[in-house]
């Protein structure tokens, strides 16, 4: 799992140490495992919110974990054109290679540590998919896309893009250099990561080595998800055992606790999470397939735009990838 990595994580600034006598770390609220499902053109995916209450998730709405996959030649699939409306899509590539385009002139490629960040807002058409030539060679893959929904208040901005490199992550570690904290969005710490939210959130990628334990500071006033993305180890301070593939919700306090197990898969050298939290918006969802909203008219009218076309037009051609140069407001 190469995502960004570094020689020595001793090099790195370091979590502060938690009081030992602090009572404010969150519990564990929910245990949940992702069933799995086919997106897009048919590439597997696991639903890692299924079952859990929106209420739990604000201001997220969807997580999928696109693969992990090993494709043979003539098999790497990705979407056709679709619309969205009403939220952004953040998608992290761990392994492999992914293409996006979009209609308000986005677009880009991303490879193993990349994020898009894409704003639908008002209104857009996208595309994600391997390049050719992993069309092509087969080869592996694995991901991340994250739904974040946007306030009432900017549901009908303009849409953007972010195209962040994996090199510009804040990237920290433990204070006994136990595991590796990528920093993608928001701030852990005093560090913060490249990405530019409307909601306050905060999004990471943990990489646990065996036996370690991480002592997370998270803001009181921010939700708590962690999913695993692979390994097994524990969470909270009760030690609930969780492996690939399950989703950890955690109720209030300002410390997260989770721990790596001593021993691993021979394929999976560490324990790995997908760290996610943020502020609720605290307004009604109305959700359906592509659009986000907040009442069924809304949605009504996001259905009634997108057949009028004006969410934009596909492009004729293809536009040529830009080598990872930011589009940002």
């Amino acid at each position: 799992m190469p995502a960004i990595t570094v020689d020595d994580v001793l090099v790195l600034p370091r979590l502060p140490r938690q009081d030992p006598a602090t009572t404010s770390y969150r519990p564990v609220r929910r245990l949940v495992t992702a069933p799995s499902g086919y997106e897009g053109e048919g590439f597997p995916v696991r639903r890692a919110f299924a079952g859990v209450p929106m209420s739990e998730l604000d201001p997220f709405i969807h997580l999928d974990q696109m693969g992990e996959v090993d494709y043979a030649p003539g098999e790497p699939r990705g979407t056709a054109w679709h619309p969205h409306r009403g939220f952004e899509t953040v998608t992290y590539i761990i392994d492999g290679i992914f293409d996006h385009q979009d209609s308000n002139g986005g677009g880009g490629t991303i490879t193993n540590g990349d994020t898009q960040w894409m704003t639908a807002a008002r209104g857009i058409l996208h595309i994600e998919k391997p390049p050719e030539h992993l069309v092509v060679s087969g080869g592996l893959f694995h991901g991340l896309q994250l739904w974040v929904n946007l306030p009432r208040v900017a549901k009908l901005n303009p849409p953007r893009y972010q195209d962040i490199r994996g090199k510009e992550a804040a990237l920290l570690t433990t204070a006994d250099g136990g595991a590796l904290l990528r920093v993608i969005a928001g701030e852990i710490a005093g560090h913060r990561g490249p990405g530019s939210t409307h909601t306050p959130i905060t999004i990471s990628h943990v990489t646990v080595q065996p036996g370690a334990q991480v002592d997370l500071p998270w803001r009181p006033d921010f939700n708590a998800l962690v999913y695993v993305l692979a390994g097994r180890g524990t969470v909270g301070t009760d030690r609930r055992p969780v492996h690939t593939g399950q989703l950890a919700v955690y109720g209030p306090g300002d410390v997260i606790r989770f721990a790596a197990e001593a021993s691993q898969d021979a394929n999976t050298p560490a324990l790995e999470l997908y760290v996610m939290g943020g502020q609720p918006i605290r307004e009604p969802v109305a959700h359906y397939g592509p659009f986000v909203m907040n009442t069924r008219a809304e949605l009504i009218q996001a259905f009634e735009d997108y057949q009028a076309g004006r969410f934009g037009v596909v492009p004729a051609e293809r536009l040529p990838h830009t080598g990872g140069q930011p589009d940002r407001p």
